[in-house]
């Protein structure tokens, strides 16, 4: 893929970059390098004082950096909006939480003293892609430059102005020049990176086959790895559910970033007392969806990212019309209008035994599956390879604990929709990954947790 920004509302190339070559990427090496030696002894204040910067930054600029995520990438500008202060958030909170967090843990033994430590690494490469620019990028950056690493971004090839502005409200909110690098280059040079040792560990966000890549490269190097990968979230609604809220939700929850989303809800498990009330009313609230230029406040819709997903999402919905399944609205690119626009699609009847069924579809369609009871609506949740989020709407408090307990995924929520937040660990199980991020857990992904003894 080409490095280059072209807006997914119109096909139009806005602008093309030059990949690094490899003495240039070996130079920006060689800076991560030269610069965490020194970055490592600088103290929590000066750190936190530097990400509280690079936070009124986001939120002084919000509106610039939203409108660069629109334009490279489509996602409503409203959504851009809040996407940019939520990364203000996630650096406020490691500013003022990571010293408590990598603080020294005394342990009692027949030591005179015993501790735990928490010392950086160095320089740790984060691989992100494209749906998130900022907010995936920020919430890496915040706790590793909390805890002293430094830090390299290969961003997805067709966001490449969002990585460039990510690197430069770094360097003007005063961190050391080199503590955070973008590298423009193409997923070929990743496993060369992993390999280098000036890179002690990575961490990437995408696709399966992305992550498979990167974990055997760093596997051949014995180097950490964080990964989270694609969903296929289940969002469960049970017969004594708030079913007015729980069609709303699911409506904003499988359209959120245009469908785009690992988190988002996907396959929609409806109990069959209620199934027709709620097929009904979603597909009021999918056909009332306003599609268009994501930069107009009133768009509920923009495009997919690029025309190969847009590609990718219609031959998998023609995928299960062909298995079985019935189209209820949408299920066609739109062809009426330049840019890679799909609308809210809806498909039911898909036999959930067959392949497409199990499959994640990253843009606005839903599937809706019919279920007897609480035991089936958790035995098709979890009949999944995915494992990233699952929302469960009930009012019973033991149909809640046995959701809780027996939905596998790295989160449930019940009566409310899946999203990330700082103070809580994020991360999947199965195929969606391993290793948390964010809250205490994600700053200690990448610190080496010392044992001392003194005696």
């Amino acid at each position: 893929m080409a490095i280059a920004t072209i807006n997914p509302a119109t096909g139009e190339t806005l602008k093309t970059f030059e990949a690094l070559n490899d003495t240039e990427i070996f130079a920006k090496l060689d800076l991560a390098n030269q610069t965490f030696e020194k970055y490592r002894q600088t103290d929590f204040s000066e750190r936190s004082q530097w990400l509280q910067k690079a936070a009124d930054i986001l939120e002084q600029d919000k509106a610039e950096f939203a409108k660069l995520m629109t334009l490279e990438m489509g996602k409503p500008f409203k959504a851009a909006i809040a996407e940019v202060e939520k990364c203000a958030a996630v650096c406020r909170y490691y500013a003022e939480h990571a010293p408590a967090f990598l603080a020294d843990v005394s342990v009692k033994t027949d030591a005179s003293q015993s501790f735990v430590r928490y010392q950086p690494m160095g320089a740790i490469l984060a691989v992100m892609p494209w749906n998130f620019p900022f907010w995936q990028v920020f919430r890496f950056a915040a706790p590793a430059l909390m805890a002293g690493n430094v830090g390299l971004l290969k961003h997805a090839s067709n966001v490449p102005q969002c990585a460039l502005a990510i690197e430069d409200i770094i360097r003007r909110a005063g961190f050391p020049e080199g503590a955070f690098q973008t590298l423009l280059i193409g997923a070929a040079k990743v496993a060369d990176l992993i390999a280098d040792d000036r890179v002690k560990a990575a961490t990437l966000t995408g696709s399966e086959p992305a992550g498979i890549s990167l974990a055997v490269a760093a596997g051949k190097q014995i180097k950490k790895t964080v990964l989270e990968l694609g969903g296929s979230d289940p969002f469960i609604v049970l017969e004594s559910a708030d079913l007015e809220t729980a069609v709303v939700t699911a409506t904003t929850a499988r359209m959120l970033n245009n469908g785009q989303s690992c988190i988002a809800a996907k396959r929609f498990i409806v109990a069959e007392a209620i199934a027709d009330q709620f097929e009904k009313l979603l597909l009021e609230k999918f056909e009332a969806l306003k599609v268009g230029d994501p930069m107009q406040p009133d768009t509920d819709l923009g495009p997919l990212a690029t025309p190969g997903i847009l590609q990718d999402l219609d031959q998998q919905v023609q995928a299960a019309t062909k298995s079985g399944g019935k189209v209820l609205t949408g299920g066609h690119p739109l062809s009426d209008r330049p840019g890679n626009f799909y609308p809210p699609t809806i498909i039911i009847d898909i036999p959930p035994d067959t392949p497409i069924a199990k499959e994640e579809f990253f843009g606005p369609v839903a599937l809706l599956f019919r279920v007897p009871d609480i035991d089936a609506a958790i035995k098709l949740a979890n009949d999944s390879p995915f494992g990233l989020g699952a929302s469960a709407w009930t009012t019973n408090d033991q149909e809640c604990d046995r959701l809780v307990e027996e939905i596998e995924a790295g989160a449930v929520f019940i009566n409310s929709m899946v999203k990330s937040d700082p103070r809580l660990p994020f991360g999947g199980t199965k195929r969606s990954g391993y290793g948390r991020e964010l809250s205490i857990q994600g700053i200690h992904e990448f610190v080496n947790v010392k044992t001392v003894w003194v005696k």
